[in-house]
């Protein structure tokens, strides 16, 4: 009997301890910007009722649902639950018998759905960070994934445009401190959108219009123009889209522009989606002015920014990394509306995710994780002989109540085996406690990355070790 290769599904990793090492880099910042903004951390389950997810995320999202069979024989003859006509008809009769759960596709619906539950319990405004796992049915990638984690941070409960600005603030501090420096955080607002449909005179509909821009940076002009050409959008139409999105200027010279643009295409003053949205972006822009925000460099008000999600009511985020040929490694926006599919309607949220897959490429790309950021123990303790072995244990105690990652090597080996292991898992430091060390009452301590030796007592060597 031939043993099968074992193998992972597609789209999906195994993380040795390095790689899980460098991402507990990369959540720890994020967490710790996240907590220093006042949000606190949630989990939600890995299933949810396909209840739930269905209708969220727009027609292409539903397709990218993982979903998840129910137990049991669907086709036994006593008691089934699919039919001979159910198969007849189609997959839209039988799914709903075979499949009652799916996985979850974000980290928002779920939200969502965990605050209409829990609205006796929890204090508004709600603001809550999530990390965990998502899984998503698309073709896998470079920087796109079937299983990936996300990075959520959400405020329900208020209107306030301090939120969006606080997400600025974020996204920026977070990429900074991850070395990121050479990003852009574009903005923009689905009352914008609104207010360009509305100026091309109804053609077409509002998704098909928003579907199509939220192409334009993969397809081109040319491909979104032969897209919505299909879609029932005149030459006419087409045409002035694609003035009012090629406004161009700063931040406030943009909304200027546009709203001028708007009155020459024709939007008129009882749009108010489309004016309010530019106010928000104002406002936005002003409350960031106010807190002393210096990055403004970095931030774009992109009127061809559409994000694909159909829950977005309001202000809409993405964020680029611009020496990185990569796509978005974050994104959000405002959701007035998503709370009320579960029966709680008027509850005001927004939100952003950022993407740690991608985040972490752009790093590597780059070379941007710190030099210890792969290290799991910072001291490796040779072991020479059963002697040696019996010295380095209380050594090794007072090590790791000092806060210092040590281990002693299991076995009494050749140093050269063990200077490769030290090596192979990048431990920066090795103690030998051979018979002249333990005589004079110190330790020889090396540094494996440079190879000096220092004969040290123990308190020098705890000394030199923290302040690594």
């Amino acid at each position: 009997m031939s043993i099968q290769k074992p193998s992972i599904p597609q789209g999906t990793r195994d993380f040795g301890p390095a790689v899980v090492v460098r991402r507990n880099y990369i959540f720890g910042i994020i967490r710790r910007t996240f907590e220093k903004f006042g949000f606190a951390p949630l989990e939600t389950p890995t299933l949810e009722n396909l209840s739930v997810l269905t209708g969220k995320y727009g027609e292409e999202g539903d397709q990218l649902l993982f979903k998840v069979l129910n137990s049991g024989d669907f086709l036994n003859k006593k008691n089934a639950a699919v039919t001979a006509d159910d198969l007849a008809t189609g997959s839209k009769s039988v799914l709903p018998k075979i499949a009652e759960k799916g996985l979850r596709y974000d980290l928002t619906v779920p939200f969502a759905r965990y605050v209409v539950m829990h609205r006796n319990e929890i204090t508004f405004p709600f603001k809550r960070y999530q990390i965990q796992p998502v899984w998503r049915a698309d073709r896998p990638q470079r920087g796109r994934y079937r299983e990936f984690y996300q990075c959520d941070a959400d405020v329900v409960g208020t209107n306030s445009l301090l939120c969006e600005a606080e997400i600025v603030l974020m996204m920026s501090e977070v990429l900074t401190t991850l070395g990121l420096t050479q990003h852009t955080i574009k903005i923009n607002h689905r009352g914008v959108l609104g207010a360009i449909y509305q100026a091309l005179g109804g053609e077409g509909t509002e998704v098909d219009l928003f579907t199509a821009i939220d192409k334009l940076d993969k397809i081109g002009r040319e491909g979104v123009e032969k897209e919505l050409a299909e879609r029932g959008f005149s030459t006419m139409a087409i045409d002035t889209l694609f003035a009012l999105l090629g406004v161009g200027g700063g931040f406030a010279e943009k909304l200027e522009r546009l709203l001028a643009a708007f009155v020459t295409a024709g939007v008129t003053p009882d749009n108010e989606d489309g004016y309010r949205g530019l106010q928000d972006l104002q406002r936005v822009y002003e409350l960031l002015q106010e807190f002393g925000f210096d990055n403004f460099q970095n931030l774009d008000f992109d009127v061809t920014l559409a994000r694909g999600l159909s829950y977005y009511t309001g202000c809409i985020f993405e964020v680029k990394i611009n020496n990185v040929n990569m796509g978005s490694v974050s994104g959000g926006g405002r959701y007035d509306n998503l709370t009320g599919a579960f029966g709680l309607p008027g509850v005001s949220g927004v939100g952003f995710s950022f993407g740690v897959d991608r985040l972490y490429d752009c790093l590597e790309e780059l070379a941007l994780f710190p030099n210890n950021a792969a290290v799991t123990t910072q001291c490796l303790l040779a072991n020479f002989d059963a002697e040696s072995e019996r010295a380095a244990l209380p050594i090794l105690r007072q090590l790791r109540q000092a806060g210092i990652s040590a281990e002693l090597y299991p076995e009494s080996s050749k140093l050269k085996k063990q200077f490769q292991y030290a090596d192979q898992k990048s431990i920066p430091y090795l103690l030998l406690l051979g018979s002249e060390e333990r005589a004079v009452g110190k330790g020889k301590l090396r540094d494996m990355r440079t190879g000096e030796e220092q004969l040290l007592e123990l308190r020098q060597v705890v000394a030199t070790l923290i302040g690594e």
